[in-house]
């Protein structure tokens, strides 16, 4: 690993599919060294792929098959911000379609249970505007979403 600081993301045994499902979903990302257990260990046996090198969107990870231990829970996510809606609609639509759930204001779970937040740059762009009245319309409108409807959020920004 070349980088000083990688996310470590804890996977039960699938560590190996979820790096492949990111590095076919999200641009720069890539699946490097996959790494087998030299032993046997409490999670599995000898010759089982232990860690996985891999980038999401250009951040350093590491997938480690620990076991059914740990969960992963939304005190972690990656935030990704999105163009436009048909970028926001198939990110969604991929980590959601691919066995994963919806959750509000632009959050899914990957099916690994690892989370997502899908934040078109509008929204973002909406909620922080000068004007108190048209953030608050838009924050109000991102509330009652799961996945962020630009048009609408835009909408609520006018009034």
């Amino acid at each position: 690993m070349a980088s000083k600081n990688t996310i470590c993301l804890w996977y039960d045994k699938d560590a190996l599919d979820a790096a492949t499902f990111y590095a076919q979903t999200f641009p720069d990302s890539v699946v490097g060294a996959v790494h087998r257990a030299p032993g046997d260990y409490p999670a599995g046996k000898q010759g089982n792929v232990l860690t996985v090198e891999f980038t999401v969107m250009g951040i350093p990870c590491l997938g480690l098959n620990g076991g059914p231990a740990i969960k992963h829970t939304e005190a972690f996510s990656f935030q990704v911000a999105t163009d436009d809606q048909a970028e926001t609609d198939r990110l969604w639509n991929a980590i959601v379609g691919n066995g994963g759930q919806e959750s509000a204001c632009g959050w899914c779970k990957d099916r690994w249970g690892l989370s997502w937040q899908i934040t078109p740059r509008a929204l973002m762009d909406a909620i922080t505007d000068p004007d108190p009245a048209a953030a608050k319309r838009a924050f109000d409108a991102m509330m009652t979403m799961k996945k962020i409807d630009i048009a609408a959020i835009e909408a609520a920004r006018r009034g």
